[in-house]
């Protein structure tokens, strides 16, 4: 059990260390509000128009990946506002996923691909959080408690 955590942490401080990621108890909740900083608010409203994606579908999507923690990194390694995974990062051309802006800009473009290709928004979720090979492999939502959590709670209120 040791071990694994010791993993986990060593990777956390491997991200940490790549992106010059400060100490999480250091993170932001939100951009300084500036003219070159916008809100989140604001990122989300644009890039949720630019990729006809809902608003409020980005907000609970970043809400239930990260808390709202643009600095968050999970025990896989997912990074930033919506939990980009290294992989999803390097396909997408985001270069950092803790600047706001190119993570929320990532985030719902690689939402807006899989309710492209899955025609469905509880697929388009099962595919963000558990990978798309994963829906194809089960023809649908795989049996993952964490896959079915994840939708509950990004569909709910």
């Amino acid at each position: 059990m040791f071990g694994n955590v010791a993993r986990v942490l060593s990777r956390i401080q491997e991200i940490e260390r790549r992106f010059g990621v400060r100490s999480l108890g250091q993170a932001e909740t939100r951009a300084t509000g500036s003219s070159s900083s916008p809100s989140f608010e604001e990122v989300i409203a644009e890039c949720a128009e630019k990729y006809g994606v809902s608003p409020a579908l980005v907000r609970k999507l970043i809400q239930v990946e990260s808390g709202g923690n643009p600095r968050a990194i999970s025990p896989k390694g997912a990074m930033g506002l919506m939990q980009l995974m290294p992989e999803t990062c390097r396909d997408l051309g985001v270069v950092n996923p803790f600047d706001v802006r190119e993570n929320i800009e990532g985030g719902v473009r690689y939402l807006r691909g899989l309710l492209d290709r899955f025609g469905n928004l509880e697929l388009a979720l099962a595919a963000y959080n558990a990978g798309p090979g994963r829906v194809r492999e089960y023809g649908g939502v795989p049996p993952f408690k964490e896959t079915q959590e994840f939708i509950r709670k990004v569909l709910e209120g």
